[in-house]
């Protein structure tokens, strides 16, 4: 059996040229890059890399602050491959000048175990050593593919090889496969960058490994099992389980791997991974990981609201997963799950100034109830709710810089292709290049689903997704209105040279039920427009939302002046009654206000519901 794959079009070829995700780019540029960068410089990472702390100094170093900064680093490649910045690139350069000093003599580098442990290196699998090697290589990478300058490229090379020989040639690494997985994901990269096969054979060694049980360090029973995805071989995981973040980057190597070696065993059990994941694991917003022990899957439909841990970096990670899918398999639930995970369970984790961040991303606020649970409970040590505020930097701060990185680069999300089809992913207002063709996307998506495209330099097939949430959309040619063969979520038309495509999506607010097995939301919907998943606030609604009903489907489209974003007005009631329990009951009507999830916690500390009783 062959993978019928295509091709992704790097976000190197596509430039976002207006609306939602130009003004996130530029945000980020202008502000979040520099805003982490300042965080990191105050809290002592990029000093580490000087690997000059000692005993008695403030900021210590920790075992993952090279991914931090690694991440940074891999954010202004991609700033960078679009608009040099002198500035932005002095301070890589240093970076890269300091690793080089600071690395051992074979290749080695990694600032907690050169400092604290020489001789533990390659010994503590759950020490975040890999992971950090594979987020310096991704930088690397990105790098060189932004300035062409190949310093940092080479001594992440020269680590690699190091890495090889350790685990691979001389065995002689305390495990056989990472704790947590990245390294996988990197390796890819750089065989694709470098095209030297070692690289895609180290990959492969590493997610053979896993789930072997072959090696482990002394003593260390903890990284065994299924926090670290290492309880069966990966072509026998049909489950997503434990570390959300762990499991979606090893889920991903899977994906590259079924890929590039056409393994249909692989291709096989990441598709059962993505549909369980889905199907069973997901919340509404796109996040996963339900619960704060081990930041990990939790059963299907185990999908708690107020206590819900969603870390931003494993929405991340999801979206990395399904947008490989798509290369291995053209099916809209594959871009439909990015949509979904961009639009909400994503981007919640930055605020609307660029400023501060979500680790973990409440699907559900209660004040009252927060307090109530903390006054009572002697030991609420094994209740936790996220946090309602953002935060400008965390003591493990790896969310911040994978928000910048991913938005950066965003334009990798958009098409992919074949010889003879090229696939639009998501709508973003773009220019595209693929070799003597340009295609250009105009459009105001997601407040606006119309959606044009014009085909310059040759002829092509289009395909066009129709969105999961999308129930009336149309497609014309040239000013009429043209049949669309529609296949797996895809609608494909015939372009020519010089053609103009008009893809119109109705975006309409929409009631949504979840499984009945997902206990908490029973009785209760959820409310959509568009590719938006939307929230009540208390601060728009009268403060607690305890009570409030939704009444009737009919919903207003409005727009609110202090967020800069369309809202959703809708009648409801606060129900209340007149003791504990009663058969009588007393209704105050009231308008509803909605907004955007992804907006949420941006007007102070207030209550918050996505999933909202309704009558």
């Amino acid at each position: 059996m062959i993978i019928m794959a295509t091709k992704n079009l790097t976000y190197d070829k596509v430039d976002i040229t207006g609306g939602f995700w130009q003004e996130k780019q530029q945000l980020i540029r202008d502000v979040t890059i520099w805003n982490v960068y300042k965080r990191f410089e105050e809290t002592g990472r990029f000093a580490a890399f000087k690997m000059n702390w000692k005993e008695g100094m403030p900021n210590k170093p920790h075992i993952f602050w090279d991914s931090d900064v690694a991440k940074w680093l891999e954010s202004v490649a991609y700033l960078t491959k679009k608009q040099r910045d002198p500035k932005l690139e002095a301070i890589v350069d240093e970076v890269v000048d300091d690793i080089e000093r600071g690395r051992w003599k074979d290749g080695y580098f990694n600032i907690y175990f050169e400092l604290f442990e020489p001789e533990n290196r390659f010994t503590k699998r759950g020490w975040h050593e890999l992971y950090c090697a594979g987020h310096l290589i991704e930088a690397a990478v990105a790098y060189a593919e932004a300035t062409g300058k190949d310093k940092f490229l080479h001594l992440m090379m020269d680590y690699a090889d190091l890495i090889k020989k350790i685990f691979m040639d001389e065995q002689s690494a305390a495990f056989d496969s990472p704790g947590h997985e990245e390294i996988e994901l990197a390796l890819v990269k750089l065989y694709d960058y470098t095209h030297e096969e070692r690289y895609l054979e180290l990959a492969r060694f590493f997610i053979d490994k896993r789930g072997s049980q072959a090696k482990l360090p002394e003593g260390d029973n903890y990284h065994r099992g299924t926090n670290i995805q290492d309880h069966l071989p990966v072509r026998e995981q049909f489950t997503a389980e434990g570390h959300s973040v762990r499991a979606c980057y090893l889920y991903s190597a899977m994906a590259d791997l079924a890929l590039r070696d056409n393994d249909v065993s692989l291709k096989f059990a990441a598709e059962k991974i993505f549909d369980n994941i889905t199907n069973a694991k997901m919340y509404i917003t796109g996040a996963v990981g339900s619960t704060h022990i081990a930041e990990a899957f939790e059963e299907e439909y185990r999908l708690p609201n107020d206590t819900a841990y969603a870390e931003t970096c494993a929405a991340l990670a999801l979206a990395l997963f399904a947008r490989r899918m798509e290369k291995i398999e053209v099916d809209s639930r594959f871009a439909d799950t990015v949509e979904r995970v961009i639009y909400n369970g994503f981007l919640s984790g930055l605020s609307l100034d660029g400023k501060s961040f979500f680790y973990e991303n409440a699907q559900e606020i209660d004040l009252e109830e927060r307090r109530i649970v903390k006054e009572a409970l002697r030991d609420t040590s094994y209740i936790h709710y996220p946090i309602t505020q953002r935060l400008e930097v965390f003591n493990c701060s790896c969310c911040p810089p994978n928000v910048t990185r991913f938005i950066a680069s965003i334009g990798d999300f958009i098409y992919n292709y074949d010889d003879e089809t090229i696939y639009v992913n998501q709508y973003m207002d773009s220019t595209a290049k693929l070799g003597g063709l340009t295609l250009v996307q105009k459009t105001d998506y997601p407040y606006d689903g119309r959606i044009e495209f014009k085909l310059t330099g040759g002829d092509r097939r289009i395909a066009l997704r129709i969105p999961g949430w999308c129930r009336v959309w149309s497609v014309g040619k040239n000013g009429a209105s043209c049949g669309a063969v529609v296949e797996r979520g895809y609608a494909y038309i015939d372009a020519n040279d010089g053609d103009t495509i008009l893809l119109e999506l109705r975006i309409s607010a929409r009631r949504v039920k979840s499984n009945p097995r997902v206990l908490t939301n029973r009785g209760m919907s959820a409310i959509t427009w568009g590719p938006f998943v939307m929230c009540l606030e208390g601060v728009d609604n009268g403060g607690s939302l305890t009570g409030v009903r939704l009444v009737g489907k009919s919903f207003t489209l409005g727009y609110d002046e202090q967020l800069g974003l369309p809202c959703l007005y809708c009648p409801a009631v606060r129900e209340s009654t007149d003791g504990l329990y009663s058969d009588k009951t007393t209704t105050e009507p009231f308008t509803a206000k909605l907004i955007p999830y992804f907006a949420f916690a941006n007007r102070g500390e207030t209550d918050m519901r996505i999933w909202v009783e309704s009558v």
